[in-house]
């Protein structure tokens, strides 16, 4: 890791569907950071030890922190490449060769220290591309000859006939020949309310199937679906941000070299003009000087306070880069589907035809719903009363239309309008789509009851950490897969004016790039889905533990909790980190520069060149503390409490009775009064994101 700054290491292929996901290791299983505790046991027990005792601790500790970076240096330099590494290398052996084993040992820790955690984070960051991966079941079964077979999902084929039965995850990319069905696209588009999916509907890798049996023809191969275009475009972006935001490529190139070259001259041209004993031991002294050790102190000492404070408040920072990056954002690009809103649709009205009360309504559709696992299902039977709740018999779905069934011996019906007639309640239809709802009818014994309304409510709180965003100065955007409609709703109710609508994850990625010329961006998002777009942000940012292992593992930070007023609370605290880091940088640089020459002329000798150096990093080391305060993370008022969850009747489960809700009609018109929304073009085939992209 130390010279990978310095010089243009191959870069990591990106994973591919045959990789296994194994786990990192916990943090105490790496051996690097094994190797940097013995170190320090042993670097702290020398200095209690008599005599040779105490020599033999320090080389020991030497020893033992040097193998941590040594050899990664060694193979670098091979290779022509000049690292901060090759710098602490020289040092400690100058050091050394002038009896300050102490000094060496000392060198080698601190700078293993940094090494070992750096080391941890990149395979950690690496590991979380495979997540995607996961997602692609290991076979699937196809139709080949007029024979039904199940092979592996490596060994699909453009043309082939994917058979994908309900409850199954499709196994890649596809456009379906035939059967109907509802698909759960949160994989791709982040959005809980599923949509239908009939012949000529273009579907994606890793969306489950919801109801009926489906015939995909295949039309992409499982090195070039969906998910494996969004783990390329991931792997792609922490490529290139992995290198240009770490600090020693910054400062190492023309540091070690023009160190080596200046102690070099110091003992050619010193022992030409006078005793070369005397120069040649300046020239060591001078190595010891210009060793970085404050200067590699002065982020990652910070970076443990900062990352330490923000994950008490629970916000998960992962190093320095990531509070550097965060630290400078400009403008925050934010998704819809579970960061401005809860991901937990709710009944936010039910609208009575004239005659029927609200009870009446719910209760139908609830005994309609009661064996669903649907969201939409779910958030009926949490409005309404369950404890006398007689499920209906026979219910079954009609694809792309809603439910039947026979409640209390007549016959009920749930379903958009235009499969139930609103009748008098069209106008209230009308109004509550405007509003961003999703709008089931309800009918009994042929008399409509009612309409019910069902939404992904926006989170309380979402106003507010938007207006604290804007009194930073920061820039917000909001991007979603979701339909222009919906995302209008949520936009204004967010004081969001710029929205951008109706995007595929390639297309959020995008928008996050051209935002990037503008100044840093930083994205939020919860899904899968979000995970190029996070990874090509400067600062991509993943909201709520309970968000995907991929997103949490491709963003640079994650909001560990669902109060979305964390998000301006980290972008403060960063910036307070980072002008410690600063600090840190200036000082440590400043000793550094001072030091060298008064070492090169004689006017210092090794012990004041080691006192100031250890003067130095504890000067270091207490600003760097000072980044772990936690004044920009106050502890916010408690919001509402979340909506209870949805009831559940244990009755038993009949084939014909396990339905999915029904998705929104897309096809009402955006509301004149709405922000104005920008919508990328739909994907050819109206594919299965339509009308509902998180």
């Amino acid at each position: 890791m130390a010279d990978a700054c310095c010089g243009t290491d191959t870069p990591a292929p990106a994973p591919s569907a045959a990789e296994p996901a194994a786990s990192p290791a916990a943090i105490w299983q790496v051996p690097e950071l094994q190797a940097v505790a013995a170190s320090g046991f042993l670097l702290l027990a020398s200095l209690f030890l008599p005599g040779s005792w105490s020599t033999a601790g320090e080389l020991a500790a030497l020893l033992v922190g040097a193998a941590t970076f040594v050899p990664g240096t060694l193979r670098g330099l091979l290779k022509g490449r000049l690292g901060v590494g090759l710098l602490m290398t020289i040092a400690a052996i100058g050091a050394v060769a002038l009896g300050e084993y102490g000094e060496a040992a000392a060198l080698a820790f601190l700078f293993s220290v940094a090494e070992g955690l750096e080391g941890y984070a990149v395979a950690r960051t690496r590991h979380g591309l495979r997540a995607l991966l996961d997602l692609v079941p290991a076979t699937a079964t196809v139709r080949r000859a007029g024979i039904e077979t199940e092979v592996a999902a490596a060994a699909l084929r453009v043309g082939d006939v994917l058979l994908v039965k309900p409850g199954e995850r499709i196994a890649t990319d596809g456009v379906v020949t035939a059967g109907r069905g509802a698909l759960d696209t949160s994989v791709v588009t982040g959005e809980s309310v599923p949509s239908e999916a009939d012949p000529g509907t273009e579907v994606f890798a890793g969306c489950v199937n919801g109801t009926g049996a489906l015939e995909i023809t295949v039309t992409a191969t499982a090195g070039d679906n969906s998910l494996a275009r969004l783990v390329h475009i991931v792997h792609e972006a922490q490529e290139r941000k992995g290198t240009s935001q770490r600090l020693a490529q910054k400062f190492a190139r023309p540091l070690v070299p023009g160190v080596l070259v200046l102690a070099a001259l110091i003992a050619a041209l010193g022992s030409l003009l006078g005793d070369p004993g005397v120069w040649i031991e300046r020239s060591l002294v001078v190595l010891v000087a210009a060793a970085p050790c404050a200067f590699a102190l002065s982020v990652p000492v910070a970076v443990v306070a900062a990352t330490g404070a923000a994950s008490r408040a629970g916000v998960l920072v992962k190093g320095g880069a990531a509070v550097e990056a965060l630290g400078k954002v400009e403008v925050v690009a934010l998704d819809k589907t579970g960061t401005l809103t809860r991901n937990e649709p709710a009944v936010i009205d039910v609208v009575p035809a004239p005659g029927t009360d609200r009870a009446r309504v719910l209760a139908v559709a609830a005994a309609l719903e009661a064996r669903s696992e649907h969201p939409l299902a779910a958030a009926i039977l949490a409005a309404a009363d369950t404890e006398a709740l007689v499920p209906g018999e026979d219910v079954t779905a009609v694809p792309g239309n809603g439910l039947t069934g026979t409640v209390d011996e007549a016959e009920a019906r749930l379903g958009k309008p235009g499969f139930i007639a609103p009748g008098p309640l069209a106008n209230d239809v009308l109004r509550l789509q405007d509003a961003g709802a999703t709008v089931v009818l309800v009918e009994h014994d042929h008399v409509l009851l009612g309409a019910i309304a069902v939404r992904d409510e926006i989170r309380p709180e979402a106003a507010e950490a938007v207006r604290a965003l804007r009194d930073r100065g920061i820039g917000v955007v909001m991007l979603t897969g979701d339909n222009a409609r919906t995302a209008a709703a949520i936009g204004a109710a967010a004081g969001i004016d710029d929205v951008r609508a109706e995007l595929l994850p390639e297309d959020k990625a995008r928008i996050v790039t051209e935002l990037r010329a503008h100044g840093p961006v930083a994205m939020v998002g919860d899904g899968i889905n979000d995970a190029p777009a996070l990874a090509t942000a400067d600062a991509g940012i993943a909201m709520g533990a309970m968000g995907s292992d991929a997103a949490v593992e491709a963003a640079d930070i994650a909001l560990m909790g669902e109060d979305l007023r964390r998000l301006p609370d980290a972008v403060a605290h960063t910036r307070a980190a980072r002008r410690i880091f600063t600090q840190n940088l200036l000082m440590s640089g400043g000793i550094l520069v001072a030091l060298v020459p008064l070492a090169a002329t004689g006017v210092l000798g090794l012990a004041t060149v080691v006192a100031v150096h250890e003067l130095a990093e504890v000067l270091v080391i207490g600003n760097g503390i000072r980044a772990g305060r936690k004044k920009h993370l106050p502890h916010h008022a408690a919001l509402r409490t979340a909506r209870k969850a949805a009831a559940r009747v244990h009755v038993p489960v009949r084939p014909t009775a396990d339905v999915l809700a029904v998705v929104p009609d897309s096809r009402a018109p955006l509301p004149l009064s709405a922000a104005p929304v920008r919508a990328a073009a739909p994907a050819t085939g109206g594919g299965c994101c339509e009308g509902c992209g998180g």
